[in-house]
């Protein structure tokens, strides 16, 4: 059955269910995430792809890239991508018989998270989700009314036309390095090539200028992270929108199937998490493949195309697990705190990035490039332990987490109650 506690609702309106088993997810993911988010706010750029970029790629430093690329690597983006499609239905649903109604309520929460996404990609961080987010929710709304059929279906077109999209990257970039590489290549391939390994290759001054710039004051990393924020929204964020509305739509079609809510059967769940467990032998090679190809540009599109394959079955199960331990009582200290981080998983997420940037920029401590990739992962404890310390503190104190009052008030035209929390 699925487990719900009530939130009072504004006055005049029936109170609404919060499903614990969503929230509990949620803290997960929007912590789980800064596994991979920690290496872009840290490090270069592409030392994320890379680690021989950056940050070390030997013994524990190596061992960190393989272990996050196999078990966090897309799919606890996918994860909260997926709880994103499914808190898009949970809250037009429950519009339905209110006034504005689910469209205006919703667009109204879409352009807020616009402005949000902007303003934390241009002067936090540029590895935002958020825009991405509020691109894909104006598009999924149309799709809440379909049935389960054509939503999965819509979702496996989306992803598939990603998987596609890699496979003929994948073509295109071992032509274009096999025609630079020829006795009598032409120019044209030639300065192509040569633009593909000045932004995959460690060369000096690139590096330095990009250190040097984040270290420095806070118009330094501006103008840095302008650069970087351009090209991700302009260039990348249109060529992973197909994928991240097909995990939008995922997510929709898993809410309609009560998935989320924890309304499977014990068994069901299982099967979820065994059908993702047995894909983490199948990274092995790959991993193994990665570093045989010293991570060829020319070859990392085609692992992509196993990675988006297998990344569903992984994040599903993750969830699987999580609902199963909230269900049973298993860690209930652990499961609690993760509802509540999951409730205020805006906060937690802007947040994460204002303490991060501020830890590694110039303007803050100066520490970026300054660590190897383990041992960024200290960092990422802490900063765990801090959201799952604070969350259930803050909620007993208060309504909402700052930003998700912050939304919610902008969203309805009107300052809502923030203070009088409810008891969990």
């Amino acid at each position: 059955m699925p487990h719900a506690v009530t939130d009072a609702g504004p006055a005049g309106r029936a109170p609404a269910a919060r499903i614990v088993t969503i929230d509990a997810i949620r803290g997960f993911a929007v912590c789980g995430i800064l596994v991979m988010n920690i290496v872009s706010m840290g490090m270069p750029v592409y030392a994320y792809v890379d680690p021989h970029y950056y940050g070390g790629a030997t013994g524990m430093d190596l061992f960190a890239w393989a272990a996050a690329y196999v078990l966090v690597d897309g799919k606890l983006r996918a994860l909260f991508t997926m709880l994103f499609g499914a808190s898009l239905l949970l809250i037009t649903d429950a519009a339905e018989d209110r006034t504005p109604g689910p469209a205006r309520t919703h667009y109204a929460r879409i352009f807020w998270l616009f402005l949000f996404g902007m303003l934390h990609a241009w002067f936090v961080w540029y590895g935002d989700i958020l825009v991405d987010y509020a691109i894909a929710g104006a598009i999924a709304f149309f799709a809440r009314r379909w049935d389960k059929g054509a939503i999965g279906f819509a979702a496996f077109c989306l992803i598939g036309f990603s998987l596609a999209h890699s496979l003929v990257e994948y073509h295109d970039m071992q032509l274009l390095r096999s025609l630079a590489n020829a006795p009598h290549p032409p120019a044209l391939a030639v300065r192509e090539w040569d633009k593909v390994l000045a932004q995959t290759l460690p060369l000096p001054d690139t590096v330095a200028q990009e250190v040097n710039l984040y270290r420095g004051g806070f118009a330094d990393v501006f103008r840095m992270r302008a650069m970087t924020t351009q090209d991700y929204q302009t260039v990348y964020l249109p060529i992973g929108m197909p994928e991240t509305l097909g995990f939008v739509l995922l997510g929709m079609l898993f809410y309609r199937l009560d998935f989320w809510s924890g309304g499977w059967s014990r068994r069901a769940y299982a099967r979820t998490i065994v059908a993702g467990a047995v894909t983490i032998p199948a990274y092995l090679p790959l991993v193994r493949a990665i570093e045989a190809h010293h991570f060829d540009p020319a070859f990392l599109p085609l692992a992509e195309v196993v990675t988006l394959l297998l990344r569903p079955f992984l994040a599903l199960a993750y969830a699987a697990a999580i609902i199963l331990a909230v269900q049973s009582g298993t860690a209930r200290w652990l499961t609690a705190r993760l509802a509540a981080a999951g409730r205020m998983a805006f906060s937690n997420y802007l947040g994460t990035s204002l303490i991060m940037t501020t830890i590694f920029y110039g303007y803050g401590l100066g520490l970026f490039g300054q660590l190897h990739r383990a041992q960024l992962y200290w960092l990422v404890i802490g900063q765990w332990l801090l959201i799952l310390g604070w969350s259930p503190w803050w909620l007993r104190h208060f309504r909402y987490g700052p930003f998700e009052w912050a939304w919610r008030s902008l969203s309805r035209g009107r300052l809502v109650r923030f203070r009088q929390a409810i008891a969990s």
